[in-house]
């Protein structure tokens, strides 16, 4: 299930994967994939199945599947670092999807920007659209609603007596709106809304107004 929310007459639609679809612009939004994490983590011994490789990848056809956009923006830190071989899968991925692809450049990604021009992707440290300012950390900028990543923002959900749950949420200011991380293995941080926000969790394939 999905949510639909409206900012400055245009409309956006709220994916359990953790994308935003935009509806006027035909473009998916997507924060945080650290492709490359996965391989990372297998070099220095930790124990991460190989077939956690395939989730951020098998996660972005799911969106793209239910959406049909016409480009996706990535909103920073789509590579977790330096070129490994996760960047093979990346390369072939990318050759299989005809779309447009545009890179808002975030702390993590020191590749090159060469690389990812010669596989057809333009990168950007930021992009302004209409209204629209699209980063990677969060900015306030008087006059343009704020989609950005960054925080890998999660709300904590308390149960009976002391149970509680963390869920990895979309968190909208009256400007501002911070994406879920989409990657696997990628951390998050716990945000504690004031009473103008709105949060939008997500769980079991679902998206959930809190």
């Amino acid at each position: 299930m999905t949510q639909h929310v409206q900012i400055h007459d245009n409309n956006f639609t709220l994916h359990p994967t953790g994308s935003l679809f935009w509806k006027e612009r035909s473009s998916l939004l997507i924060s945080d994939v650290h492709l490359g994490k996965v391989s990372h983590f297998r070099k220095f011994g930790a124990a991460v199945p190989l077939k956690a490789l395939q989730a951020n990848f098998d996660l972005m056809d799911s969106a793209i599947a239910y959406f049909c956009p016409k480009r996706i923006i990535y909103l920073g830190d789509l590579f977790h670092a330096h070129i490994n071989n996760e960047w093979h899968h990346f390369e072939s991925w990318v050759e299989r999807t005809p779309l447009e692809m545009i890179l808002v450049t975030g702390n993590h990604d020191v590749i090159s920007p060469l690389k990812y021009e010669a596989l057809g992707i333009r990168s950007y440290h930021e992009l302004i659209i209409d209204k629209f300012l699209l980063t990677h950390k969060p900015e306030n900028r008087k006059g343009y609603f704020n989609f950005c990543g960054h925080i890998h923002p999660n709300v904590k959900i308390k149960g009976i007596g002391k149970q509680s749950l963390r869920l990895p949420c979309f968190f909208k200011h009256q400007d501002q709106m911070i994406l879920p991380a989409f990657g696997e293995f990628t951390g998050s941080h716990s945000l504690k809304p004031k009473k103008q926000d709105e949060v939008f969790a997500l769980a079991d394939g679902l998206v959930i107004k809190i």
